[in-house]
């Protein structure tokens, strides 16, 4: 484990003992019957504080599965690990150590951005529309990005990058089985309505039209189809790389992350994330991987399958090529619309009001695309500092020549550049990595992740010739 996570003694039991003070003094003045789910509470506080590391891995277990459980938070549970995670930092620094604040590249491109973010906030503020809580929605959007500084803080070593990869799996996992699970119990979305209200989702009443509008279409946590496909999206590649890379039940979760993941992508009838996948795959045979030219071929054979026995998909194709598809029509109204709507925002539409979703009733449009949804959001400069981050992000990453070698060595690096790379494929089809909260926070943490793995094995950049494949147990 690394040196920020390991708390000193004493100062471990003097917070422990200021919190769980104040937590007897709670169940003493406010209930007792609260007293169980006060003392729990503190615990997990007192175990995540102390070493922030756990808030992390916690965090990467949790956000794949259940991204907007709120039980006994105010926050998103995944959200609520985050912030701790940060108050943990915050310990370790007033206690002296906390390593080298990172400073590379990246980091300041991003800080860049973020500092940006405050014009846009406030002039959000003075737009008609919206009646949320700009401070508190810009907030929990830093949040969402802080990944980027928090894996390079907490993950020093490689086997805490191996540990973080696990878990981040091991949620995976977890969303398939639910997704998978539900989808095989009956095909019918509406059955996951009450598992969702139990975990206390916000917004019953959007669920239920969402799972309603295509009831054929898997349902998951992460509710809508397009989020889901995202999400399922940003599993498939680590999954594959992390099976090919280890053996036993390692490489069986693996295996399981990437099938179930494009498969799941198929069932939800993501049109955007199935083509991105794919090109994921392209991409890996246009750099002659190993494997990668019989995946391609494995990958067609398997979709056409998939489309000679499942009706619902066979629908979502066949829209590709139809001039009445309503989702494909909206799309084109909407990048007609977006002039107008850049001009009537020139600062950003802010945070106090949510991205509109197109109507084309009300004549209301909003974008599905990543970069304009930035600009929406954060006026142009805004788009422009996302595009320096990814940009630096892209010359510290990008691996030269073919990948003729796939072992432990490069692996995660490959994987986690060609994640990002066919996550930003999406945003020329869906906005949902741009501000989908949790969603976004998977998204900086694999690209901090391959940032690690590119400036702490910097020699993968040119493997050897020799084609090979390592397994280890």
């Amino acid at each position: 484990m690394s040196g920020v996570s390991a708390g000193a003694p004493a100062f471990g039991v003097a917070l422990a003992a200021v919190l769980a003070t104040a937590a007897a003094a709670g169940m003493t003045l406010v209930h007792p019957v609260l007293g169980p789910a006060l003392a729990v509470a503190v615990a997990a506080a007192v175990f995540i504080v102390t070493r922030p590391l756990r808030g992390l891995m916690l965090f990467c277990m949790l956000a794949p599965a259940l991204p907007w459980m709120k039980i006994g938070a105010p926050l998103p549970v995944p959200e609520a690990l985050l912030g701790l995670t940060w108050v943990g930092v915050f310990v370790q620094w007033l206690a002296g150590r906390l390593p080298a604040w990172p400073d590379g590249p990246t980091e300041r491109a991003m800080r860049r951005f973020m500092l940006w973010s405050i014009v846009p906030l406030v002039a959000g503020q003075f737009v008609p529309q919206g009646d949320g809580n700009g401070p508190v929605n810009w907030v929990r959007w830093l949040l969402n990005l802080s990944p980027v500084f928090l894996v390079p803080l907490l993950v020093r070593d490689t086997r805490t990058r191996d540990r973080l990869m696990l878990c981040l799996l091991l949620g995976f996992a977890v969303l398939l089985l639910i997704s998978l699970g539900f989808f095989v119990r009956g095909r019918d979305a509406r059955l996951m309505i009450p598992f969702l209200a139990a975990l206390h989702y916000a917004h019953p009443e959007v669920i239920q039209d969402i799972f309603s509008a295509d009831y054929t279409r898997m349902a998951s946590p992460w509710v809508h189809p397009n989020s889901t496909g995202g999400a399922l999206l940003l599993a498939a590649p680590l999954g594959l790389f992390y099976a090919a890379t280890h053996g036993g039940w390692r490489r069986a979760l693996g295996a399981f992350v990437f099938v179930g993941s494009a498969a799941g992508i198929v069932f939800c009838g993501s049109r955007g994330a199935l083509l991105c996948l794919g090109l994921f795959v392209v991409w890996l045979a246009w750099r002659r991987t190993p494997y990668a030219g019989r995946g391609l071929v494995l990958a067609a054979l398997l979709a056409v399958t998939f489309l000679a026995v499942y009706p619902p998909a066979q629908q979502r194709f066949a829209s590709l090529f139809s001039g009445k598809d309503v989702s494909t029509g909206v799309r084109f109204d909407e990048y007609a619309h977006f002039p107008q709507n850049a001009l009537r925002h020139p600062l950003g539409l802010g945070f106090k009001a949510e991205t509109p979703a197109s109507s084309p009733e009300t004549g209301v449009y909003g974008i599905s695309n990543l970069w304009l949804n930035y600009w929406f959001k954060l006026g142009l400069p805004g788009m422009a500092l996302f595009i320096a981050v990814t940009v630096a992000w892209w010359r510290e990453v990008r691996l030269a020549g073919r990948f003729t070698r796939i072992g432990p060595d490069n692996a995660m690096r490959i994987a986690t550049t060609g994640t990002v790379l066919a996550a930003l494929a999406t945003g020329f089809i869906d906005h949902y990595f741009s501000f989908t909260q949790v969603l976004i926070a998977l998204f900086w943490l694999i690209l901090a992740m391959g940032l690690v793995e590119a400036r702490t094995r910097p020699a993968e950049a040119a493997p050897p010739s020799v084609s090979s494949r390592v397994s280890r147990p």
